[in-house]
């Protein structure tokens, strides 16, 4: 019986099939392999794990390590967006929120469900925000936060985050990213960025296993968050003093597993050669897809826009009144690829990720999949 049970469990570790989404994401054997083990939330050795994990996130974030924390928080990314929104902004806070695409979006509909005065500028998801229209909305002095994401995996778009965060700045109000789709893949510095707030998640450019998102704050921002939290569970300050205080410690139960595959997810991206070797592969990645895509007769949404991400890349329904996007989605899942719908609101299109346990000869294999259910 329990030889049996190890097969089934081998069979497990494989892949069924690659995830090309912007996360969850197909992860490695190693990193599923971790997770067979039971952890005690209490024990010195899991908190201890938990505090180094800390330590290495904002090691990979900038080199001015003393200025920042990290602080892990429950559920999935958009959790821990919603912590800080709900506890970095008093009650007589106001918040500038740039909108091009659905997570964007996202945040002004959490904003304005915690009571908080919003002001949104909202762009078409395909658009980058215009510097000029940030710059007017500053001059209100009423604004004490800005938030933008980084990555709009709506399309797969990155904002210019260092030309806005400029424009926060000087204007002296709190800056907030989101970095869900971007940390880790894309080489930033936050400290040079200036960046109060960043969030991301552990099944992104990690490459983790979804349960817990992530905050990387200045101290002294952290600091001022006490007492300011509209939510018990989604305290960002009482979060971060937790496992200040006690050395790793979360205040609520903890995804145990998540928390250890993420720990082997780190280690690997230090043996891959970091943030630098793994946005390389992703920009590889997306470079292939695109081209090859192109030559099946399917055209980008960004065209060939300097602001495509090597994240996640959105193509466009071919002029075919034959076409079927649910066909094609059923047939490359036969095939051993799963992708992801559209979600741009007024075009027909479909998106394909390049992030995960994936590389060049993973994409030709979906190519040649695309290629065998449309010939040119």
């Amino acid at each position: 019986m329990n030889a049996q049970i190890e097969i089934e469990t081998e069979l497990e570790l494989e892949n069924r099939y690659l995830l090309l989404t912007p996360g969850p994401l197909s992860t490695s054997q190693g990193v599923r392999r971790a997770m067979l083990r039971d952890w005690c939330t209490w024990d010195n050795e899991y908190n201890s794990l938990v505090q180094d994990i800390r330590q290495r996130l904002v090691a990979l974030a900038t080199k001015q390590t003393e200025i920042y924390s990290a602080v892990l928080m429950q559920g999935s990314g958009s959790f821990s967006v919603e912590a800080v929104l709900g506890s970095a902004l008093a009650k007589n806070g106001k918040i500038l929120i740039i909108n091009n695409g659905a997570y964007g979006a996202r945040m002004v509909q959490m904003a304005r469900c915690l009571n908080i005065d919003t002001v949104e500028l909202s762009y078409a998801e395909t658009q980058q925000p215009d510097l000029n229209d940030i710059e007017q909305a500053l001059t209100d002095p009423s604004i004490t936060h800005v938030a933008c994401v980084h990555c709009e995996t709506t399309t797969g778009l990155l904002n210019p985050i260092a030309e806005i965060g400029t424009l926060v700045k000087v204007a002296n109000k709190v800056w907030i990213v989101d970095a869900m789709s971007s940390f880790a893949g894309v080489q930033m510095d936050i400290a040079e960025l200036d960046i109060d707030f960043l969030i991301s998640s552990a099944n992104k450019c990690i490459q983790g296993v979804p349960g817990f998102g992530f905050i990387l704050a200045k101290r002294k921002q952290l600091e001022a968050c006490q007492g300011l939290a509209r939510s018990v569970s989604l305290d960002l300050y009482d979060q971060w003093h937790s496992m200040e205080t006690h050395q790793g410690k979360w205040r609520f139960t903890s995804p145990t597993h998540v928390v250890r595959a993420f720990y082997q997810a780190l280690l690997e991206l230090e043996q891959e050669g970091g943030i630098k070797a793994r946005q390389q592969r992703y920009q590889s990645n997306q470079q292939c897809l695109a081209a090859g895509m192109q030559q099946l007769g399917f055209k980008l949404v960004l065209g060939h826009h300097a602001a495509q991400s090597p994240i996640i890349t959105t193509f466009l329904y071919p002029d075919d009144p034959n076409f079927s996007f649910q066909a094609l989605y059923d047939n490359l899942k036969q095939s051993g690829f799963v992708i992801y719908p559209g979600k741009v609101s007024d075009l027909n299109c479909f998106r394909i990720g390049n992030i995960g346990e994936v590389y060049l000869e993973d994409i030709e294999r979906l190519l040649n999949a695309v290629a065998a259910f449309r010939p040119v």
